[in-house]
C-alpha cells in the first residue's frame, strides 16, 4: 500500500443530476474567445483558424449555491458563462464525425476570471494563470448525461447579476462547435474520462462584487448560483 507524507487531497468531483454518484474531475480545459461578439468586445479577431485552449486545476471547482470569496489581487473579477462538455471516454485525434459519442454529459458553468491580472498577462506575452486559474474559478452545476438529454445544438445561456440580464446568446453562436473543439483539443491531449472543456462564453462580461448573486442558465441544463462574498480574511503567522 502506498503511504503519503500527508493525507491526499480528496478527489474532485461534480454532481450528477438525476443520480447519487459523482464525476470525479481530471482536468479542466477552457476554450478562449468562442463567441464572437466577445471575442470582439475583448479586442480580439474571430475569425481565427482553430480554437485556443488555457486551463484551470481541477481545485478550482466551485458548485451550484456554493459562495465565491472575492479572490485577492484583483480590482476586477467577472463573471462568464459557459456550455460546459463533461467527457466520458477516452480518446486521440478523434475524428470530427465520432467526437460526441466521447461525451458523457453538459452542465453551465462560470469561468471567473481576474481581468485585470489576465489583461497585465496578455500584454507582456505571459501565461494566463494568475487571472483564470485561481480558487473557486471553475463554477459548475450539475452534470445532465447524455443518455438522458441527448446534446443540445441549440439552446439559450445567459447570465444576471442581481436579477439583471448582463448575457443572452445561443450555444449555436459558437464558433468552433462541442464537436469541433473536441476533435481539436483531442490532438493536443489524449482526452480522458472525468475530463472538463468550459467552451466559452459570449458577449456581455462584466464585474461581479461582493454582495453581488450571480446566476447562469442553458435552457434544458438548469441554472448555477453564486454569491459573490467578502474576500477571505488575511491568515497572519504566530
Amino acid at each position: 500500500m502506498t503511504q503519503f507524507v500527508f493525507p491526499p487531497a480528496p478527489i474532485p468531483s461534480v454532481a450528477v443530476a438525476g443520480e447519487g454518484g459523482r464525476y470525479p474531475v481530471h482536468r479542466i480545459f477552457c476554450v478562449g474567445r468562442n463567441y464572437a461578439e466577445h471575442a470582439r468586445e475583448m479586442g480580439g479577431d474571430p475569425d481565427r483558424e482553430a480554437p485556443f485552449f488555457f486551463m484551470k486545476p481541477p481545485s478550482a471547482l466551485l458548485a451550484d449555491q456554493q459562495d465565491l470569496p472575492y479572490p485577492p489581487r484583483t480590482q476586477n473579477l467577472q463573471h462568464e458563462a459557459e456550455l460546459v462538455v463533461a467527457i466520458g471516454t477516452a480518446g486521440r485525434s478523434v475524428p470530427l464525425s465520432a467526437a460526441l459519442a466521447h461525451v458523457y454529459g453538459y452542465a453551465v458553468g462560470n469561468d471567473y476570471t481576474r481581468r485585470d491580472l489576465q489583461a497585465a498577462a496578455r500584454d507582456k506575452g505571459r501565461p494566463w494563470e494568475t487571472g483564470k486559474a485561481f480558487d473557486h474559478s471553475a463554477a459548475i452545476g450539475a452534470i445532465h448525461p447524455t443518455v438522458r438529454i441527448g446534446h443540445p445544438r441549440r439552446a439559450a445561456i445567459w447570465l444576471t447579476v442581481n436579477g439583471v440580464e448582463k448575457q443572452r446568446a445561443d450555444i449555436a453562436d459558437m464558433i468552433w462547435d462541442v464537436p469541433a473543439v473536441i476533435a481539436e483539443l483531442s490532438t493536443l491531449f489524449d482526452l480522458q474520462p472525468g475530463d472538463l472543456i468550459y467552451t466559452g462564453t459570449p458577449a456581455g462580461v462584466g464585474p461581479v462584487r461582493p454582495g453581488d448573486v450571480v446566476v447562469a442558465g442553458i435552457d434544458g441544463l438548469g441554472t448555477l448560483t453564486n454569491t459573490i462574498t467578502a474576500p477571505h480574511a488575511l491568515e497572519r503567522g504566530g
